[in-house]
């Protein structure tokens, strides 16, 4: 592992290069967006998992290194993905993730002047059909989207994995775009695949569903996000997030008991 010194801005005044690495499947609407919003790295590398749309051509033409590879789960993706990049400081944003350009602003001058953070939090505000959503637990909404390759990977989790940082991690300033909505089945999909990946890897860990899980789980995730959290403040929006993401919840145990059962 290298020393933590030698990773930032060299003696001769020279910004770290960067790697902007993506997942991507059928996102041949984000492509041209995404790409122009990383104009300031130095290599954009797509993972993709055989989009059967224009994902891999528009990205072609654009400059981008796609390379195809089956999808296994998201931590093994990202992992594979790190492995291709040829520089140590890399950004790691979703296709539906846009980074404002103080966001780009403040990441060039953080890598450059930072002398002990290896890894950087990043805040999202989150559109939800064409609406910001400000409550229901997302204004605090962050990830490590930024970081060294050298010290960090993803945590092996199946579904919403996260960086694992060797070192200190810092919060940036300004906030990405998230525009996690394209349509109703397109974002009920998305759940669908997060919640049988977690079934996958609650059956892994032998957890056998309960009645507790089938009504008290997504009762709670409902009343969370739309009382506690405040989600009701964003009105209709508020209540079609808590209500969709209640159900992934209990759609998560349904296809839990499924495994046990050897149901397709």
């Amino acid at each position: 592992m290298p020393d933590i010194s030698s990773i930032y801005m060299s003696e001769n005044n020279i910004t770290p290069k960067i790697t902007a690495l993506a997942i991507t499947f059928n996102e041949e609407i984000n492509v041209k967006r995404y790409v122009e919003s990383l104009a300031f790295v130095d290599e954009i590398i797509f993972i993709d998992s055989k989009s059967t749309d224009k994902t891999i051509e528009i990205a072609l033409e654009m400059g981008v290194k796609v390379i195809e590879r089956e999808f296994t789960n998201f931590s093994d993706q990202r992992n594979f993905a790190i492995s291709q990049a040829k520089n140590d400081w890399i950004v790691f944003f979703d296709l539906d993730e846009i980074p404002t350009p103080a966001l780009e602003s403040e990441i060039k001058v953080i890598i450059s002047k930072s002398k002990d953070s290896i890894a950087f939090l990043v805040k999202r505000n989150f559109f939800f059909m064409d609406k910001h959503i400000r409550f229901g637990g997302w204004k605090n909404d962050k990830a490590i989207r930024v970081f060294n390759k050298n010290f960090c990977e993803y945590n092996g989790n199946l579904v919403h994995e996260s960086v694992k940082a060797n070192g200190k991690i810092g919060l940036l300033q300004n906030r990405v775009n998230h525009y996690s909505y394209k349509n109703f089945d397109n974002y009920n999909n998305k759940l669908n695949l997060y919640s049988k990946l977690q079934a996958q890897n609650l059956y892994q860990k032998k957890l056998k569903p309960t009645f507790y899980h089938f009504l008290f789980r997504p009762l709670y995730r409902f009343l969370w996000q739309y009382f506690f959290r405040l989600g009701i403040l964003d009105r209709k929006e508020g209540f079609i997030l808590a209500y969709i993401h209640s159900f992934s919840v209990f759609k998560r145990y349904l296809q839990l008991w499924m495994l046990y059962r050897k149901i397709e």
